[in-house]
């Protein structure tokens, strides 16, 4: 299964399992790892155990977004979303949050 993951991937997931890990906030992990001031993010499917490497301006992270929402984890992704922006508005979280809104991924 982690023959597809990079090891970066892998270190990050297992950087969140431990206790106070980078990953975790408040005993929930996060959906979203940063990466390139926001043009890509590792999200974390906890619905089944991936983590994809994406751009933060693809379809494929439409998409993969879509189904976490549906699983029914939406709120605390647009909560990320918003912590994001807020840490980091350079980085154009609150664009890619309007892109996910604009796609209906929130809807429903």
């Amino acid at each position: 299964m982690a023959g597809n993951t990079s090891k970066t991937a892998r270190a990050s997931v297992r950087a969140g399992q431990g206790t106070g890990g980078a990953l975790s906030v408040l005993g929930e992990y996060k959906y979203l790892i940063p990466l390139a001031n926001g043009r890509f993010a590792y999200v974390r499917n906890l619905t089944n155990g991936k983590t994809a490497h994406l751009s933060t301006k693809s379809d494929a992270f439409v998409e993969e977004i879509r189904v976490l929402t549906g699983a029914g984890h939406g709120a605390k992704i647009r909560a990320e979303l918003t912590a994001l922006h807020t840490s980091n508005p350079e980085h154009g979280w609150a664009d890619t949050e309007k892109r996910l809104v604009d796609a209906g991924v929130f809807e429903g």
